[in-house]
C-alpha cells in the first residue's frame, strides 16, 4: 500500500470511526496493534510478567474500544490511535489494580493527564528497558552497576520528564504526538525530551547504542 492509498484509507476508517463503525473500529485496532502491544509490553508491571498475557490485555482494550466506541466523538481531535492508546493504558491502571490491589502503590503511580488517569512509567521500568539493551559480554558485566545509577537518574526527573522519555524512547511515539498525549507544546516536548537523555548520557557515555534510535519528528 503506497503512503497516499494508506493515507486514504485511515482517514476513511476514521470518519466512519466517528459514526460509530465498529469494523472500522476492528480495523483500525489491528492496523495499530504492533504500536499498542509496544506500550503494554513496556508499561506492564514486571511482576505481572508470565501471569498476565500482553494480547490479553489488547483484547480486553479492544472490547473497552468497543463499549465506549461513542466516546471517540469527545477525542476526535485525537487520531485513531492516540485515542486507542488512551483506552489502553487505562486498561491497564485496571490490570495493575486488579491483580497488585495494595501493592499498586509500588507496582507503578498514576499520572492525571487530560483528565484521565494512566499507569506512569517508574524509574524500575525505564531502566530495565535502558539496561536491557545491553547484550555484549563486556555491557552485561557492568549492568548490575549501572541499574542503580540510572534508577537514581530517573528518580530525579520530574514524572512528566520521565514520561516524555517513556513515550518517545520506548512507545516511539512522535514529537507531536508526545505533545498531544501529555498536552503540552511540541517544542516544549522536545525541550524536555533533550533534557531528559542529555541527563541519562552523562551517566551512560561510556554505554554505546542507547540513543541510537533518537526520533526528530
Amino acid at each position: 500500500m503506497t503512503p497516499r492509498s494508506f493515507d486514504s484509507n485511515h482517514n476513511d476508517l476514521r470518519a466512519r470511526l466517528e459514526r460509530g463503525d465498529e469494523q472500522a473500529l476492528a480495523a483500525l485496532f489491528e492496523l495499530h496493534r504492533e504500536r499498542l502491544w509496544r506500550i503494554v509490553n513496556f508499561r506492564l508491571d514486571r511482576r505481572l510478567h508470565g501471569r498476565v498475557d500482553a494480547e490479553d490485555v489488547l483484547q480486553d482494550s479492544f472490547l473497552a474500544a468497543a463499549q465506549r466506541i461513542d466516546h471517540y466523538k469527545a477525542h476526535e481531535s485525537r487520531s485513531p490511535f492516540l485515542w486507542l492508546r488512551l483506552v489502553v493504558t487505562q486498561t491497564l491502571v485496571e490490570t495493575h489494580r486488579s491483580h497488585l490491589g495494595a501493592q499498586m502503590r509500588d507496582a507503578g503511580r498514576e499520572i492525571a493527564i487530560g483528565g484521565c488517569a494512566f499507569s506512569q512509567a517508574t524509574s524500575v521500568s525505564l531502566a530495565a528497558h535502558l539496561i536491557g539493551s545491553l547484550t555484549s559480554p563486556s555491557q552485561a558485566a557492568v549492568r548490575g552497576e549501572l541499574v542503580e545509577r540510572v534508577e537514581q537518574a530517573i528518580d530525579a526527573m520530574e514524572p512528566i520528564d520521565q514520561e516524555v522519555l517513556a513515550l518517545r524512547h520506548f512507545e516511539e511515539l512522535t514529537n507531536n504526538e508526545i505533545a498531544e498525549v501529555l498536552e503540552i507544546q511540541v517544542k516544549a516536548a522536545s525541550i524536555r525530551y533533550i533534557r531528559a537523555v542529555k541527563r541519562l548520557r552523562t551517566i551512560l557515555e561510556d554505554v554505546p547504542g542507547l540513543f541510537e534510535d533518537e526520533r526528530h519528528d
